[in-house]
Order: structure tokens, then sequence, then C-alpha cells
């Protein structure tokens, strides 16, 4: 079955970068596309980014200009870059498969001002 494995969370301070990586088993990952979300406490669930097979990518309003999702097929690993990382990123980090509609564990990223 397909899983996704999220790593790369943590505490990082206003203006730090994280890297956070998710990595699929299970399945042709050059064949899939995938997401990031996030989610705050007591918030809803935001979209951050998305990546499709041919390597074409979108953002949500809040990752623009500071967030970069890539992937390396040879890995089977997409990868978020965070930069100049504020208060309000703080929230658990989500991974999913677009084309199996699978979520990660998440990861917790936490950014103190």
């Amino acid at each position: 079955q397909v899983q996704l494995v999220e790593s790369g969370g943590g505490l990082v301070q206003t203006g730090g970068s994280l890297q956070l990586s998710c990595v699929e088993s299970g399945t042709t990952f050059s064949g899939d596309t995938f997401g990031w979300y996030r989610q705050a406490p007591g918030k809803q669930q935001e979209f951050v980014a998305s990546i499709l097979t041919d390597g074409f990518t979108q953002y949500g309003e809040s990752a623009k200009g500071r967030f970069t999702i890539s992937r390396d097929n040879a890995k089977n690993t997409v990868h978020l870059q965070m930069n100049n990382l504020k208060p309000e990123d703080t929230a658990v980090y989500y991974c999913r498969s677009l084309g199996y509609l699978v979520w990660g564990q998440g990861t917790q990223v936490t950014v103190s001002s």
C-alpha cells in the first residue's frame, strides 16, 4: 500500500529556515503528484503547495515567495523548503499523495518569536 513519511520539522526562530521531506513507498513515485498542507491549533487545514509529475508547482498565498516545493524522483522524496519563517507558520505540516489520496502522519513546525 502507498505510504508517506514526513520528516524535518522542529523548533526554529523567526526568520529561520526548515526543510521538510516526504518519502513515498508502495507505488511509482514519478507518476504521482503531491501536496503539502498545514493545520494550526484551532484553525482549518490550509493548502501550502503542490507539485505535479512534470514539476509544475502551485503555492498558497502564505507560502508564495518564502516556500519552495520540489521533488527528487530518484529518492522518492518531496521537499518543502521554508525560508523566512514566521510565528504564524507554526502548525502540523502534512504531505499528501494527490494521486492516491493518502496522508502522511504529519510533522510539527514551531516558530518562536
